[in-house]
Formats: structure tokens, C-alpha cells, sequence
């Protein structure tokens, strides 16, 4: 039979009491909470899984892409800078297009607009765009004006209520968007070519964001909605989101949480009551998309409610089908 020294016994009782601590999970329900990092980790990922890169020489002055969805951008090279000089030599432009509200939800990217009053409502889109140009890592500027062309067909046909939109990140790391009113933008018919449908046409000088929108219209009288969601979860690693039935181009953002009632809301008091919808609850799971969806009728002042039954874990591409699939 092995004799331990007493020292031994104490350090075997000490190792074991320090794996029990580093391990205080293994033998416990209690769910571990994604960081806040961890869930934008993931948004982040989406959006580069739908980065398209295009390379060019700023001395080729004026040069056309087109994207996978047939949207082209024209932007001329020599009028491109960084800080403040011209630009020579290999230049890359990152591009993005959102068209579906599955994609804009994993990329939080949703379609909530600003009214005249600094108000927000919910905006219909005929295609979200992200393009910046960019030289060994640095942003480039425009001094002139770059001509996007997006295909009517890719959101339901002309609409001539749409206008453009430009949008910025807030200080909670959401996307905002406001008429870009010194932009030209318009609807015209293809010219030329094979018979690809009518296109919308803008003409800006800026990179970052860009939409083409119409605000949503409903007659109903307006309400605010709250949503509860499991406990641990918050604005920092969650996001709650409403998606329309019958509108697959738009997704609004619950954009407030109130850190004492635990509860999500659209505050501003525009979604219409009668309307039928799905909530979404999204959150990460070990590099995964944590999630619940809901059907639901708009009630005046109504709330709710997730809780963790509620949540299942799946991949980006089987929760962007989910998505997709809704009514």
C-alpha cells in the first residue's frame, strides 16, 4: 500500500478543489451567456461571408462591376483619394447587397428609417448596399459621384415611391437610415441588351451604406410592443426582430431594452395593431445562432414572451432559410 505524506494529501486536496471551480459548469444546468463580443463575432461573420471584393487600378478612370444578384456600380478611380491626395495603384472595393430579410437580420442590418419628426418607422427595401474602396487597408474618399444601377425585379418590380437612403452605425452599434436627399435616384427602363426588367438608378459621392426604401404604409392605428426574453440575455447579446407577413424586403429592429424590466420594445409607437408578424429572439451559442421565432397578432400593449424552452441553436445557413421561408 502507497503512503502519502500529509503535504500530499494537501496538495491533492487543493488541485481537486481548483478543477471543481474551473469546472463549476460541468455539473450544472445553469446555461453559460454569450459575451457581447461572441454575438457580434457571428453578425460579423455573416457580413463577410457576403462581402464581394472587386480589384482595380485607380488610373483606369471609370470601371463597372456587376454583382451576383446583376446589380452594377460604375465609380471612377481618378476621382478617388486618401487623405486628402489622389489615388494610383491597386485599389479593392468591398461590396454588399441585401435584399432579404433573412440576411439583414444575421447581419443586423433591418430597414428602420427616420422620420421628419427623428422618429423611426418601418422602411421597405429594394436592395441594401455596402461599398467602400479602400488601399492597403485604408478608406478611400470620393470626389465625384458613383452610379449604382439595381435591377426592379430583385424586389418585386418598380415601385415609384422608393427613394435612396443612406445610413450610419449609432452608438449601440445598430444601423440608422435617412433620405439621402443629395442624391439623384430614379426608375428607368433597360436599355439595350437582354430584356432584364426595369432598373433603379442612383447617383452619390459617398461610400458606407446606402438604401433604396419607401417607408411602410398601414392605415391601422399604431401601438408599441414589449418582448421578454430568458434571463441572462440583454441588448449587449441578444437582438429581437419583427418580420412583417408578406413583406420579405424589411425588417424591423426592437431597438430599446430596458435593463430593469429585462423587457425589448419599439418604442416609438408605430408598429399597427391587427398586424400579423413573427418576433425573432437571436443570440450565440458556441459560434452557433441561438434563436426562437413567433408568429404573432399585434395587440395594443402587448408583450411577448420567450423563455428558454423557447430556443433551439442552428447554423447561419439553416437559420437564414428559416427566415426566408416565413410568410
Amino acid at each position: 500500500m502507497k503512503k502519502y505524506s500529509f503535504a500530499s494529501v494537501v496538495l491533492i486536496a487543493l488541485l481537486s478543489a481548483g478543477f471543481q471551480s474551473c469546472c463549476k459548469d460541468c455539473n450544472n444546468d445553469e446555461p453559460i451567456m454569450p459575451t457581447a463580443q461572441e454575438f457580434n463575432n457571428i453578425r460579423e461573420k455573416a457580413l463577410d461571408n457576403l462581402t464581394q471584393i472587386f480589384d482595380f487600378q485607380a488610373e483606369d478612370g471609370a470601371v463597372t462591376f456587376t454583382s451576383e444578384k446583376g446589380v452594377t456600380l460604375t465609380i471612377n478611380g481618378n476621382c478617388l483619394t486618401k487623405n486628402g491626395n489622389p489615388v494610383s495603384g491597386a485599389v479593392k472595393l468591398e461590396f454588399v447587397e441585401l435584399f432579404d430579410r433573412s440576411n439583414m437580420l444575421t447581419t443586423n442590418k433591418p430597414t428602420t428609417g427616420k422620420l421628419p419628426d427623428g422618429s423611426q418607422a418601418m422602411l421597405v427595401s429594394g436592395g441594401e448596399f455596402y461599398i467602400q474602396a479602400t488601399q492597403d487597408g485604408q478608406p478611400l474618399a470620393l470626389t465625384c459621384g458613383m452610379h449604382l444601377e439595381v435591377p426592379t425585379a430583385l424586389s418585386g418590380g418598380d415601385d415609384p415611391e422608393m427613394q435612396l437612403f443612406k445610413g450610419a452605425i449609432n452608438d449601440e452599434g445598430n444601423l440608422e437610415w435617412e433620405r439621402n436627399k443629395q442624391a439623384e435616384f430614379g426608375i428607368r427602363e433597360n436599355q439595350g441588351g437582354e430584356p432584364t426588367g426595369n432598373q433603379y438608378f442612383a447617383y452619390f459621392n459617398s461610400f458606407g451604406w446606402t438604401n433604396v426604401d419607401r417607408f411602410y404604409s398601414d392605415p391601422r392605428p399604431k401601438t408599441t410592443i414589449l418582448v421578454a426574453v430568458p434571463e441572462g440575455y440583454d441588448a449587449t447579446n441578444a437582438a429581437v426582430y419583427l418580420s412583417y407577413d408578406g413583406e420579405p424586403n424589411a425588417l424591423a429592429l426592437l431597438d430599446t431594452y430596458d435593463s430593469e424590466t429585462g423587457l425589448f420594445s419599439e418604442h416609438y409607437g408605430q408598429i399597427p395593431i391587427g398586424l400579423a408578424c413573427h418576433v425573432i429572439f437571436v443570440s450565440e451559442d458556441n459560434g452557433q445562432w441561438k434563436y426562437a421565432i413567433k408568429g404573432a397578432t399585434i395587440a395594443e400593449g402587448g408583450t411577448i414572451t420567450f423563455d428558454a424552452n423557447d430556443l433551439g441553436v442552428t447554423t447561419e445557413a439553416n437559420l437564414t432559410q428559416l427566415i426566408s421561408d416565413l410568410p
